[in-house]
């Protein structure tokens, strides 16, 4: 899927299941944030936490 892995962040599939849960509209500035979150953990890989916490941040 082109929208995961283009920042050079890889995606677990649980990651990107939950990701599929988020507003189609928002998703391009959800998944920077999600990345952004990823980074300051210092992670190679997006993990389904990481979607999560970006939630609770997004106060969805």
């Amino acid at each position: 899927m082109s929208e995961f892995g283009s920042s050079g962040l890889k995606w677990t599939s649980e990651a990107k299941a939950k990701f599929k849960n988020i507003p189609f509209f928002v998703r391009t500035q959800a998944r920077q944030r999600i990345e952004h979150l990823a980074r300051e953990a210092d992670l190679d890989t997006v993990t389904v936490e990481i979607v999560e916490q970006a939630r609770v941040e997004f106060g969805q």
